[in-house]
């Protein structure tokens, strides 16, 4: 009996203390959930006004965070009550977010300091031949090859070696009269006979050869006019040439160019006519020295560069197309702002950074970037030296944000502060809408407003829901009664929606 007694106790003890931590464990999750502060957003610690409430600072719709009302009511965009915005919560314009749940999701900060750029940088390039000194030699005249010189494409010869040897017998005949006009002594005609030997393209060397020799010189033999690569041979002998026919192109090796892939982030620093340096692998330790001479105006899709384009000397012909080498530019060395890249958030119409203002606390900033700088960006506007910025997990906080409307209430001015009974100001989705109709109840009616159990609106991504309008018009409220089914018109204005046209819906369709 002792025994029994004794566990009766003890089994009479436990649902005692089952029965206070229950209670205990109800009114802790109750008090949670009426306090806003003790949601995932953020810890808040919750300061009392003298009288033991919180101060709010004004109340909102969550769906239209942009919109401030001066006291508490229902929403008359949604059916649903209006939300407090305590002073004790994230400052205006800033989202808070619990450090616990910050440091769980791995939220990480950089620091923005200033970075010091080089007094020069390198970019890629590769040496081409110098497009500008090209010779191509052509046939005066027709005539037939005699004799080519022992050479192929990609020889290299002097200025003024032998390249082939033409016989033209058209040149033949207009020597001949030359020398019969010369023997009459009539200088007038000797000069026009001379004159016909220039215009038929013959050179003025052979033309002192005939004189001197008084022979003729039927054969005429081609030099090249430059030194350099032979490119192209287009002449084998006993072949016909007509008049203007390409014989050889040969391009100078005296300056060679040099292109280069400079990133588009880096366009602002090459220049005309700036000098540069050049580093080739096939002669290390050894530095050339040329300058710009063009930027191309295209850029290439795919790399995203430019090309820009030195010219070097190349008197001893060691540079060869196609080689590798290294161009570095100079440069002014300057100070600039930077931020880690992954810190920066694009919407597409800004640049947006979070800089944590203090523990949990968490400030939008929109920023104007620069150039590129690796893996960090430079940053004109908008950011200081010593901010601590968020460089991971700052979608989440950005999602956070917009719930909250804080960037919503960054791009664009307070409103000033209405009742719960005012219609706000339209959201930006409707801006571009004039005029849009739906099928609504009317729940409540009055010469200046009427409040809808309305259709879906699909040009405004609305659901079916509860809404207030203001009527444009008194004379619209009659006719219509509290529980008619209405076909309404409205629209944007500066002082929320307003329904511009409203008739009666009858069973069967018709108005």
């Amino acid at each position: 009996m002792t025994s029994n007694k004794k566990l009766s106790a003890v089994a009479m003890l436990l649902v005692a203390a089952g029965a206070g931590l229950g209670y205990g464990v109800a009114h802790w999750r109750t008090a949670s959930m009426s306090d806003p502060s003790a949601t995932v957003s953020g810890t808040k610690e919750t300061t009392k006004s003298p009288a033991g409430e919180r101060k709010a600072l004004y109340w909102y719709d969550p769906m239209v965070p942009q919109q401030k009302f001066d006291k508490p009511g229902k929403s008359p965009f949604m059916d649903m009550q209006l939300v407090p915005k305590y002073a004790d919560e994230a400052p205006s314009g800033g989202v808070a977010v619990d450090p616990r749940v910050a440091q769980t999701l791995g939220v990480r900060t950089a620091t923005v300091e200033k970075q010091r750029l080089g007094a020069s940088f390198q970019v890629p390039a590769v040496v081409q031949l110098n497009e500008r000194d090209v010779a191509i030699l052509q046939a005066r005249t027709a005539g037939f090859v005699q004799r080519v010189a022992r050479l192929a494409p990609g020889d290299v010869v002097a200025n003024g070696a032998f390249i082939a040897e033409l016989l033209v017998p058209e040149w033949a005949g207009a020597q001949q009269e030359f020398l019969a006009v010369r023997q009459t002594g009539d200088a007038a005609l000797t000069a026009a006979a001379r004159q016909r030997l220039v215009l038929l393209g013959m050179p003025t060397s052979l033309i002192q050869q005939v004189e001197h020799s008084g022979q003729v010189q039927a054969l005429s033999n081609v030099h090249a006019p430059t030194g350099g690569l032979v490119q192209e041979l287009m002449v084998r002998p006993g072949m016909t040439v007509s008049q203007g026919m390409s014989l050889a192109r040969i391009t100078g090796l005296s300056t060679v160019w040099l292109e280069a892939a400079l990133p588009e982030t880096q366009a602002s620093v090459a220049r005309v006519g700036q000098p540069v340096e050049v580093l080739l692998a096939a002669f290390p330790g050894e530095t050339l020295r040329g300058k710009i001479t063009a930027i191309l105006p295209e850029a290439n899709a795919e790399t995203r560069t430019l090309r820009v384009r030195a010219e070097l000397p190349n008197p001893q012909g060691r540079l060869r197309a196609g080689m590798f080498a290294q161009m570095r530019l100079g440069g002014t060395a300057e100070e600039v702002l930077v931020v880690p890249a992954e810190a920066v958030i694009r919407t597409g119409q800004r640049a947006v950074v979070y800089v944590a203002e203090q523990l949990g606390r968490f400030t939008p900033v929109q920023v104007r970037l620069g150039r590129e700088l690796g893996d960090k960006l430079e940053v004109l506007e908008g950011l200081q030296p010593g901010q601590q910025v968020v460089a991971s997990g700052q979608f989440l906080i950005d999602s956070e944000a917009s719930m909250q409307g804080v960037l919503q209430r960054q791009a664009t001015p307070a409103a000033p502060a209405a009742s719960a009974a005012a219609v706000p100001a339209a959201s930006s989705t409707a801006s571009a809408v004039s005029a849009l109709q739906a099928v609504g109840r009317i729940v409540e009616l009055s010469g200046q407003s009427v409040t809808l159990d309305h259709s879906a609106v699909p040009a405004l991504k609305w659901p079916a829901m509860q809404m207030g309008f203001r009527l444009a018009r008194p004379e619209l409220a009659k006719g219509v009664k509290v529980g008619d089914t209405v076909r309404f018109t409205f629209r944007e204005s500066q002082d929320g929606y307003e329904v511009v046209a409203m008739q009666r819906e009858t069973p069967g369709g018709a108005r």
